[in-house]
């Protein structure tokens, strides 16, 4: 889809001097913590992560392989072509709009919607930096929400968080031409599940100041409402310029909470008992319904 459209638009490769890269796409970025970076906790799990190891070797070798460790033009055709554009997806775009995100290499809204880029877009990355950030969240408290409910529901909770992110921010921007890329959407929902089942377990996290840095361990519920909070307000502060591009707050958001209401459905009673501590706050919550 990079730079060739389908039907009768051609293909788009323009070489403009003295243009510089464009990174307008659409990222669902690491969950960030401004100056916060959590990088253990204190929540022992009875059995291996295996599907959180998997998922990480998959988005590692899609970034390697498929995105070309981040070349420039390899990374650009991959984000066109594997990531979700909500104009298209919705044919709310024209076909044959599109977005420069290279130098010379424009991303065209094709003219039948590509509906795979829900899933392909929650293994696809920006860069570097921004599939080691998601993976290490991913690593730090996935593990934990699938020791709760066991590896195949975990698939399955995982792809429906990632799902509902994607649909809430396509909903938000629907006409938005520009591609969305990341799995912080899906990985929003294993931090709602966290935050309901573990809030007050100990994540230990970097402090990074101008001139200090520190670590601190602090309970999950700090961390996590406090990231709760800077996506809502970050969101809200950017509705007006939602269709540009940048950072997918809205994704973050839908995901969060799909994960706060799926991991009733999805957690296993059975386990959570057998803990240290049981989640008290989860069986008030599962007492609700």
């Amino acid at each position: 889809m990079l730079s060739v459209a389908e039907g009768k638009h051609r293909a788009r490769f323009k070489c403009q001097k003295g243009r510089r890269w464009n990174s307008n796409r659409l990222t669902a970025q690491p969950p960030k913590f401004r100056l916060m970076f959590p990088y253990k906790d204190e929540n022992p799990t009875e059995r291996p992560a295996i599907i959180t190891v998997a998922i990480i070797i998959a988005n590692a070798l899609v970034f390697i392989l498929l995105q070309g460790a981040g070349a420039q033009g390899p990374l650009a055709r991959s984000v066109c072509e594997l990531g979700l554009i909500p104009g298209e997806l919705l044919r709310t775009a024209k076909p044959g709009s599109g977005v420069e995100l290279a130098p010379g290499m424009a991303c065209l809204v094709g003219v039948a919607p590509k509906y795979w880029t829900v899933i392909t877009s929650m293994f696809t990355h920006g860069g570097w930096l921004h599939l080691i950030g998601n993976m290490l969240f991913l690593w730090v408290f996935g593990n934990n929400i699938e020791d709760a409910m066991g590896h195949g529901k975990f698939i399955v909770f995982y792809l429906l968080c990632g799902i509902t992110a994607a649909a809430t921010q396509t909903l938000l921007s629907p006409h938005s031409i520009v591609p969305m890329v990341g799995a912080s959407g899906a990985i929003s929902g294993v931090l709602g599940a966290y935050l309901l089942l573990y809030p007050n377990v100990r994540v230990h996290t970097l402090i990074i100041l101008p001139i200090y840095i520190t670590s601190v361990a602090l309970p999950a519920w700090v961390m996590l409402g406090y990231w709760a909070v800077l996506q809502l307000l970050s969101g809200l502060a950017g509705l007006s310029e939602i269709q540009k591009g940048g950072v997918a707050f809205f994704a973050h958001v839908g995901g969060f909470l799909a994960g706060l209401v799926l991991i009733r459905l999805f957690a296993s009673d059975e386990v959570l008992r057998r803990r240290p501590t049981p989640p008290a706050g989860y069986y008030r919550y599962r007492s609700l319904g």
